[in-house]
């Protein structure tokens, strides 16, 4: 088997964060599912967290979320301390997560979901509509479908275009690729490559790995609620293999 790389402790940025991660304990009732995860992302880079189903990845993105509170530990937005927030809390914060499974509302219209996020107040629907018809010019096609019969591409688009309509500052990507045919999620990759390149920090979640290390800046292999590896995509991208073998192995 081929020897591992030295595991990078952080990404290179003296900039405040987007999102910090130390130390992480948590888990669901008396289960422990992440042991000690420290991971960062950058202000406006893209972070790829990979690995095998039930390497705590998705409950990875809840404690940075707030859905899960840590058992110990600190998670860290823009420098502040925020363990202890709740969901809204982080939301008003800059936090925005598209989930798996997408979550759009589907007996409503693609701009009727958007329109959603303007309720809250603080965004016009004007702003939200062209914003998401700008980065997703298929929804502008779509604008008054019904959510439900769209394609699960154009689903996830219009996912990403609802969490992007309140500007935020970090983005968390939960399985995009999630049942869709591969020409699909490369299109879908290429649309967070554009995102990214607008500025946003981004967290990635992936099971597979080549997608998300194709537009990632950092990444982090993790199995069994730990954090095996990180550096940069081709220091893991030539190790994931062997990480995901092991793992199976052992």
């Amino acid at each position: 088997m081929t020897a591992l790389p030295q595991s990078s402790p952080r990404p290179l940025d003296t900039a405040t964060p987007a999102l910090e991660l130390r130390d992480v304990m948590a888990g669901y009732d008396r289960v422990a599912v992440l042991r000690g995860v420290s991971l960062v992302v950058p202000a406006s880079k893209v972070v790829a967290l990979l690995g095998p189903n039930g390497a705590g990845k998705t409950t990875t993105l809840r404690v940075a979320s707030g859905r899960l509170r840590v058992s110990s530990g600190a998670v860290e937005v823009d420098g502040q301390d925020v363990s202890k927030k709740s969901p809204d809390q982080l939301a008003r914060a800059g936090v925005c997560s598209v989930p798996e499974g997408r979550g759009v509302f589907p007996s409503l219209t693609v701009t009727e979901n958007l329109r959603m996020w303007t309720y809250r107040g603080g965004v016009r629907r004007s702003d939200v509509e062209e914003a998401a018809f700008t980065r997703f010019p298929r929804l502008a096609e779509r604008r008054k479908q019904l959510a439900g019969t769209l394609s699960g591409g154009e689903q996830q688009m219009l996912a990403m275009s609802r969490a992007l309509s309140t500007n935020p500052k970090l983005l968390l990507l939960d399985e995009i690729s999630m049942g869709l045919a591969p020409i699909i999620v490369s299109q879908l990759y290429e649309l967070v490559g554009q995102i990214a390149a607008e500025g946003f920090a981004i967290l990635v979640v992936e099971q597979f790995a080549q997608t998300a290390l194709g537009v990632a800046d950092w990444a982090a292999v993790m199995t069994q609620g730990r954090i095996e590896m990180q550096g940069t995509p081709e220091e893991v991208g030539g190790a994931v293999a062997d990480i995901y073998l092991r793992n199976q192995q052992g």
